[in-house]
């Protein structure tokens, strides 16, 4: 019942953690126009080890860990800043769409790596759900492919990365306080972004609704990273992976709601296919589970 309990909780918080992304990018897409990428990137991070901090004293834990867990807590981060870079590099140098589906490949390798380093299961029915999702996400980014190779390989290479980040968080697990991996992987993230800023000296000054937006990417950010975490502790990684495609969803929604984004036919086949898929790989053990 506890193992049941947690899957069903690690899916909600995984859930949330996308639609905390996808809060996010629109944030970002919205202030794209007068914040600086990298700024944008700098002040999510300040945010988010603000509140990792914050919570690592309230629950009397090491902010940025024991010398024992360096070596997993520096591969997460170290793992997701180089996801970060891959991607940002990619999409300013390939069509999105392109860079997306290619991004979306990270729960395959997530399924890969945990059957390989943390001795998973991992059934046909799952792989057969991931290639469902995927597709489902193939018809709402709709790409084209006739990109430039290498911005394609850095997507691809922050799927790898992301893949890598992930399977570390599901490895911590009662190793490190999840508080603890966000604030070490926010003050990495953060440190990098502020070093580029400052050699390239592209800060700018915010207006005031600048200011906002600047809050709302961090905040949003924090409830990704830490539903995230959560998530990763809570269920196996293979189970889990999938819902990463929720976001797709999200965006959708977004995208419609906030920025007026038309909705074609073959957007919606898609997001019935994520759904499906994420049914199939997680309704159906359920199922089996009860009986």
């Amino acid at each position: 019942m506890q193992q049941e309990y947690h899957l069903r909780l690690g899916i909600l918080v995984m859930v949330l953690s996308s639609f905390g992304f996808s809060a996010m990018q629109l944030t970002v897409a919205l202030s794209r126009s007068t914040i600086p990428l990298m700024q944008q990137v700098f002040f999510r991070n300040v945010i988010c080890l603000l509140i990792g901090l914050i919570f690592c004293r309230i629950r009397r834990v090491p902010c940025l860990g024991t010398a024992k867990q360096q070596p997993y807590l520096f591969g997460r981060s170290l793992s997701g800043m180089l996801g970060v870079i891959c991607l940002f590099a990619a999409s300013a140098g390939a069509r999105q769409a392109d860079v997306s589906i290619l991004s979306k490949l990270n729960p395959f390798f997530v399924a890969l790596f945990a059957a390989v380093f943390l001795h998973e299961q991992v059934t046909r029915r799952q792989v057969s759900a991931l290639f469902l999702a995927f597709a489902g996400a193939f018809l709402v980014c709709n790409p084209t492919m006739n990109s430039n190779p290498g911005p394609l390989g850095l997507a691809l290479l922050n799927a790898f990365f992301s893949g890598i980040a992930y399977i570390l968080l599901s490895y911590m697990n009662g190793r490190a306080d999840p508080f603890t991996i966000i604030s070490h992987f926010s003050l990495v993230s953060c440190t990098s972004a502020g070093i580029w800023l400052l050699l390239t000296n592209s800060m700018v000054r915010p207006s005031s609704r600048d200011w906002l937006m600047l809050l709302l990417i961090g905040l949003f950010s924090a409830l990704g990273q830490v539903c995230i975490t959560f998530a990763y502790r809570l269920a196996p990684a293979s189970q889990i992976s999938i819902l990463d495609y929720t976001g797709i969803l999200f965006s959708l929604l977004l995208g419609w709601f906030f920025l007026g984004e038309s909705v074609p036919a073959t957007s919606l086949a898609g997001a019935v296919l994520v759904i499906l898929g994420a049914w199939v790989s997680l309704g159906t053990r359920h199922n089996r589970q009860r009986t």
